[in-house]
Order: structure tokens, then C-alpha cells, then sequence
């Protein structure tokens, strides 16, 4: 754990340094060590030194350029075109001057980086930028465009803020002695997850999301919870009841690190910005703005899974895939000096998909396993993947023969390109209309391809087939395109948002599709107590839809379908499953995100599976965990 203290820890780094260096700057991005040297020389051939000074300081130290031998950026880009060849087919250049990077943007980064990393070197030499290089999206992205211009604009702020980190870290500790968690929201409940977690040193709120179909958030109001006094947010994924009120804690005043995947990050900027503009839709109570997503933006540290990072004195902190969508992380926070160690599941899928691997059991030690219960009844099988494909399929295909339209109600993020994947392998020829936020999500998606599967990123990177740009699907950019497709009578598959029929395009497609028998809804995904999505599974054969300030019951003929296997949730077989896997027995388990009888009894469960003590607590309880 931390134990050096910044004035202690950078007199051991100047002392390792040799006299040729010229560092101008010595500081924290985070829980790094970052030098800047005005030596264009020690830049280059720096390699040896760095290795020695991270063997003896156990610390991740990074090299930069002073910005004032950094060349002009105009003279950067002309010289980068010249040097990276034309088929790595670059797609854009940007910069971060007050990190001494430069962005370089391709559709094959590894022809950027070069045989054996010259080209690299070669840019690095003659410009004196520190390069950083990514893939190209297959489908660009507005919102991570967005984000890039955010991060160039604000760069001076973050230099200054990720060294405020740091020092906040190296602030030194004594002895951490007790641990506790509260439980803000989640507990006996599906949605607005939120856990804060204590010690003597350190406050760490785990999620903190909303109520789906409602707009209740977290008991941010409890005695436990002290704003000014807390130290780091960690976001497990970015599905709204995780991340939806992530910018409300800015709006309150909170200046602090949120952690969490990049495409977490990404993920969560787009399904906050469309809860605005729902909530501003329907007149509702907009709890936060833009400005307050900017500044989530402005303060959130990306770490990559398995990366090894300390957020606090006395808490280092892994993020691991959890198998539910992309970026999605189990959060294993490792406690004091050894003392105790606690894996948040959030949302974990112990299967592979057709997306992602299963959830990682990759770490040594879990004390303390705070692990969900969307499906930890024992009435929760889910069929097998392969069965549930076959089952899509044969729906999907028989809409299509007798001419009507399969809607599918989905999640943007993670269902509907599961959807997309499904339907591309199995040579699907229809049009698969995509309406909503499922075009972005997607298209964030194509960005971070290495967050898939090994056999996914295989068929996209080395293969060069993308399901996602396969021509069978199309973008529904207005009103008068959903108008359109209505109005034809080709047979088509509609996949829209929101995937619980609680708002968005998909309640205006079932409004309008409903009353044909030739049609179908088919949910792929957890409908929600209270959803209309619900509803119609429990048999309700009408619904009251809007129509010019008027309510009208729609009659439902169409056929309703429901297949369980695409969840990105574990059902009770895989939850089961990956606790008797663990590599150490843990203490306890404590069960939440679950509606009450599920948590009750996936408790029970889980208690007869690995026989530690097991806790199913109500929100606003505190356990001590040590």
C-alpha cells in the first residue's frame, strides 16, 4: 500500500535520475509518476533508466517531453503524414500539449507503431511528442469525438487535478483497523446500485445509479454519507442504474476521481445525455445538466482491466471484465496493508457470449464477495446459448415469412449488438432497422474492440469482418424515416431503445405495430417491476398509449415472445457456479441487486454453496466488514 510520502518519494526519483536528464517537472497523473525532461536526447534513449527506477521505487514512472521541445503541432501533423505509411489509412491527429502527447488516430495502428516500434520512434525523434496511438472506429463516434475535444480543451486542468490525485494518494496513513459498508441503494432492490465504502483513511462509493422507470436515486441523504469527505468514485459499468446519477454527485459539489473503464466512460456520457433529453421530453425533473456530465468527464481516470492502481492511502483498486457489456468491471478493492479484501460483482455474466469472455476470476484473494441476485432464484435456468440463438432465429424468421415486423424492445448498450452479432452469423438477409441510441452505442462499441471476446476480435481484426457494419443495418435518423418503414410493406426487424418500453422509440413502434397479428415484440432483456415491458409478460392484452393529448387503449395482437438466454446476467447455475470457483473461500457474501425474494434466497443459496456467512441486507444498513 502507500506508505511514502510525496516529499520522500520524489527525492528518491531525483536521486535515480543521471545528470543529463534535464527534468523540468516532476509529478502525478493519478497514482503515476510522470517526468518531463527538456532533454530530446534522454526522451529518446531513456529506456534502461526508467527500468531501474521502476524496480526500485515499485511505481509505474512515465517519461514526457517538456512542451517546449515539442514542435509546432501545424509542423507535427505534416511530418506524421509523411512518416506513417498510406495504408495505415490515418483518420486523424490531436493533442494534448499539456501532457506533451500527441493523438494518432488509424485503421491499422500496428502500421503506425511500426516493425518492432520505428515508425514510433521515428515520430517520437522528429517531433518530440509523446505518441499515443488508437484504432480508427469502424463507425465514428460523435460522443467519443466529443469527449477527445473535451479532454484537449481541458488538459490544463487535468494535469493540475491528476497531481492533486497523487498527492492526495502519498498523503501517508497509519494503520487501517475497522472497514465498513453502507448500503445506499441496490439492497432488495433492482436499480440505483450505490455502496460506500469506509475506513479510518478512506470514503469509496461504489456506483451510483437510478431507479429504471422511476426517478428515485440513491440515499445520498444518509448520515454515513459525507460529500466533502469522500475520496474516490468507482463505476463498475455504465447501464443507467450504475451510472445515472454519477453526475449528480458533481452537481452537489464532489471534486473528486471517478474510475472506471474508458468505454465506461463513453457509454456513460451517452446514456446520461439521452436522460436528459427524455426527462426534458416528458416534462419530468431534470436532476442534473450537461455541464455536469462535462465535469464527470473532466475528473474521471481511466484504468485498463488488470491494471493494478491505488485510489486512496489504504485502497488499491483492479478492474476486471465482468462479462455484462463492454467495460463492464468487477471491482476488487485490495484494503490496508493486506487486511482485507473486497470484490463488488456489480452486474456479472459467467458465460461467454457473443461478445465477451465470461466474468474473470483472475485474483488470489476476496474476503468479502458483495455479488448480485438479478437472477438468483432457483427457478432462474436460463437455456443454453446456443438454444436461445436458434429460438431468436426461429421467431425472427417467421415474422419475416409472413410479412410482418419483429420489434425488438433493447438495451443500446450491449443487447442490441449482441443482436447484431447473432443476426450477421446466422447470414440473416432482412433489414434490421436500428432506432434510438443503438447506432451510437454501437458505434462506441466498434471503437474498443479489444474489450470482445478473442474469437470476436479475431473475426474484426484479423479476419477484417465487422458484423457491425454489416449493410443489413440501418440508422432511423428521424420521425419521417419511422413513418416510412411503417408505412412499407417489407418484412423487417426493428431494434429499438428503451429496451423495458419505459420510454424512447420503442413505445412508439409498439403503439404503432401492436394491433397486426402478422407482427411481433420479442424481449431479449430483464423487464423491470412496474415497466410496461412487465406488463405485457404478465398478460395485459391492451395498453393506454398518448395520441394527441388523449389516452387510447391499443389493443395487443401482434405475438409476444420472450427468450431469457441473451441476459448479461448470470442466471442461478452461473452465479453458483462462479462462487464454487473462487480460489479462496471468502468470509462472507453479502447479496443485493435483486428484487427482495431473489436477494433472500440466493443468500440461502449461496450459503449452501460455499458455507460462509451470507447477508442479504435492506438499503440504508451498514456492515462492518473488519
Amino acid at each position: 500500500m502507500v506508505e511514502e510520502k510525496t516529499i520522500d518519494l520524489f527525492a528518491r526519483v531525483k536521486e535515480a535520475l543521471p545528470s543529463n536528464a534535464k527534468i523540468s517537472d516532476i509529478r502525478y497523473e493519478g497514482c503515476e509518476i510522470v517526468l518531463y525532461t527538456k532533454s530530446k536526447d534522454f526522451f529518446m534513449e531513456n529506456s534502461s533508466v526508467l527500468k531501474d527506477m521502476v524496480g526500485l521505487l515499485k511505481k509505474r514512472i512515465i517519461l514526457r517531453p517538456d512542451p517546449s521541445i515539442c514542435l509546432d503541432m501545424e509542423k507535427t501533423s505534416i511530418l506524421i503524414k509523411k512518416i506513417v505509411p498510406e495504408e495505415a489509412g490515418l483518420k486523424d491527429i490531436s493533442y494534448e500539449p499539456a501532457f506533451g502527447r500527441v493523438i494518432i488516430e488509424a485503421d491499422k495502428p500496428g502500421l503506425v507503431i511500426g516493425k518492432g516500434g520505428e515508425t514510433l520512434r521515428e515520430i517520437k525523434k522528429q517531433t518530440s511528442w509523446y505518441p499515443m496511438i488508437k484504432r480508427a472506429p469502424a463507425i465514428p463516434s460523435d460522443v467519443v469525438k466529443v469527449l477527445r475535444q473535451i479532454l484537449y480543451q481541458e488538459s490544463d486542468f487535468r494535469k493540475e487535478f491528476l497531481d492533486k490525485v497523487g498527492k492526495n494518494i502519498h498523503s501517508g496513513w497509519k494503520e487501517t483497523k475497522w472497514i465498513r459498508m453502507s448500503t445506499l441503494g441496490a439492497s432488495r432492490e433492482v436499480g440505483r446500485s450505490c455502496i460506500l465504502i469506509q475506513t479510518p483513511e478512506s470514503k469509496v462509493l461504489l456506483d451510483c445509479g437510478i431507479k429504471p422507470g422511476t426517478n428515485e436515486f440513491p440515499y445520498l441523504d444518509a448520515p454515513e454519507f459525507n460529500l466533502q469527505a469522500l475520496n474516490a468514485v468507482v463505476l463498475s459499468h455504465s447501464h443507467m442504474d450504475h451510472c445515472g446519477a454519477i453526475p449528480l454527485l458533481y452537481k452537489m459539489g464532489y471534486e473528486g476521481p471517478l474510475y472506471c473503464t474508458t468505454p465506461t466512460r463513453d457509454l456513460m456520457v451517452l446514456l446520461c445525455m439521452d436522460y436528459i433529453e427524455i426527462m426534458q421530453r416528458e416534462g419530468g425533473n431534470v436532476a442534473y445538466s450537461t455541464k455536469d456530465i462535462k465535469e464527470a468527464v473532466k475528473h474521471t481516470i481511466c484504468l485498463d482491466y488488470d491494471q493494478v492502481s491505488d485510489i486512496t492511502p489504504d485502497i488499491r483498486l483492479t478492474l476486471l471484465n465482468s462479462g455484462h457489456i463492454q467495460g463492464g468491471s468487477l471491482c476488487h478493492l485490495h484494503v490496508g496493508n493486506g487486511l482485507h479484501n473486497i470484490l463488488y460483482t456489480g452486474d456479472l455474466k459467467f458465460d461467454k457470449t457473443a461478445l465477451f469472455e465470461p466474468a474473470s476470476l483472475d485474483f488470489q484473494r476476496a474476503e468479502t464477495i458483495i455479488i448480485e441476485s438479478t437472477y438468483g432464484s432457483s427457478e432462474d435456468v436460463q437455456p443454453r446459448r446456443a438454444e436461445t440463438e436458434a429460438a431468436m432465429m426461429e421467431i425472427t424468421n417467421k415474422t419475416m415469412e409472413r410479412g410482418g415486423k419483429l420489434l425488438i424492445p433493447s438495451f443500446a448498450v450491449e443487447r442490441s449488438q449482441d443482436l447484431m452479432v447473432i443476426l450477421t452469423n446466422n447470414k440473416f438477409n432482412h433489414t434490421v432497422y436500428l432506432d434510438g441510441m443503438v447506432w451510437d452505442a454501437t458505434a462506441i462499441h466498434t471503437t474498443y474492440p479489444e474489450y470482445f471476446n478473442r474469437d470476436l476480435q479475431k473475426q474484426i481484426l484479423q479476419d477484417g469482418e465487422n458484423p457491425f457494419t454489416n449493410k443489413i443495418f440501418k440508422r432511423i435518423g428521424s420521425a419521417d424515416e419511422r413513418k416510412k418503414i411503417l408505412a412499407s410493406d417489407e418484412p423487417c426487424v426493428i431494434i429499438a431503445t428503451s429496451g423495458m418500453l419505459v420510454a424512447g422509440p420503442s413505445v412508439w413502434w409498439l403503439k404503432h405495430l401492436a394491433e397486426d397479428k402478422n407482427n411481433s415484440l420479442l424481449f431479449v432483456g430483464y423487464q423491470g417491476e412496474g415497466t410496461m415491458g412487465r406488463r405485457i409478460q404478465k398478460g395485459w392484452n391492451e395498453i393506454p398509449m398518448e395520441e394527441n393529448g388523449k389516452t387510447r387503449a391499443v389493443p395487443i395482437n401482434c405475438e409476444i415472445k420472450t427468450i431469457t438466454g441473451l441476459s448479461g446476467h448470470s442466471d442461478i447455475k452461473q452465479l453458483v457456479n462462479y462462487l464454487s470457483r473462487l480460489k479462496q473461500r471468502p468470509e462472507r457474501i453479502i447479496v443485493g441487486h435483486g428484487e427482495s425474494s431473489k436477494c433472500i434466497e440466493f443468500a440461502r443459496i449461496a450459503h449452501r454453496t460455499v458455507g460462509c456467512e451470507t447477508l442479504a441486507p435492506k438499503n440504508l444498513e451498514t456492515i462492518r466488514l473488519k
